[in-house]
């Protein structure tokens, strides 16, 4: 891809992110997101194919980004700080994406089914190594922790975005890390 296309599709992913952050996705049109890119509306079909499409690509590119950041925690905390980062830097991404993972069916399904289960695994192989190491409680599925933590995470960024924006990210990891820790103690 080129660098003027992959900046037009930039523009593009910006828009559409800052427009669904004050929109909602469900009346926004390829008009409006074009309008807010400063590109012409045939821009969007070109690269897109449709608003669908759009979303979609976006999707895929924004989970693409955390994943890259997860991929790169050597330990559970370095995880829990990577994707507080990330939401902190892509608050937009972070509603998107929990509004649409939560609408059943969504449009977008499959596409979040296959992004989901990608985040997920990378979460699991560090709730692999905590339960190999005895330190998740008796009975407690690494799928189970994984999704669990996979979904605080995401719940407790946009949480501190929207209502606790004054708390620093240091402050919501060690809340998130008390919690993880907590698990591993005998009840």
């Amino acid at each position: 891809m080129s660098p003027r296309t992959q900046a037009t599709k930039q523009k593009l992913f910006d828009a559409t992110l800052r427009l669904a952050n004050t929109k909602g996705m469900v009346g926004l049109t390829v008009d409006d997101i074009a309008a807010e890119a400063g590109v012409a509306k045939g821009t969007v079909y070109y690269n897109f194919g449709s608003k669908d499409g759009l979303i979609d690509a976006l999707l895929r590119y924004g989970v693409d980004l955390l994943a890259d950041r997860l991929r790169k925690a050597d330990e559970v905390e370095d995880l829990v700080d990577a994707a507080l980062s990330y939401f902190a830097d892509y608050p937009a991404f972070a509603q998107l994406l929990v509004s649409e993972l939560w609408r059943t069916p969504g449009q977008w399904h499959e596409t979040l089914t296959l992004l989901r289960d990608d985040i997920v695994s990378i979460v699991k192989e560090h709730m692999q190594r905590l339960a190999d190491g005895g330190r998740l409680p008796q009975g407690v599925q690494t799928g189970t922790a994984a999704s669990a933590l996979f979904g605080t995470l995401l719940v407790v960024a946009l949480d501190w975005q929207v209502f606790q924006p004054q708390r620093t990210r240091d402050e919501v990891r060690e809340s998130v890390m008390l919690l993880v820790r907590g698990l591993g103690q005998n009840y």
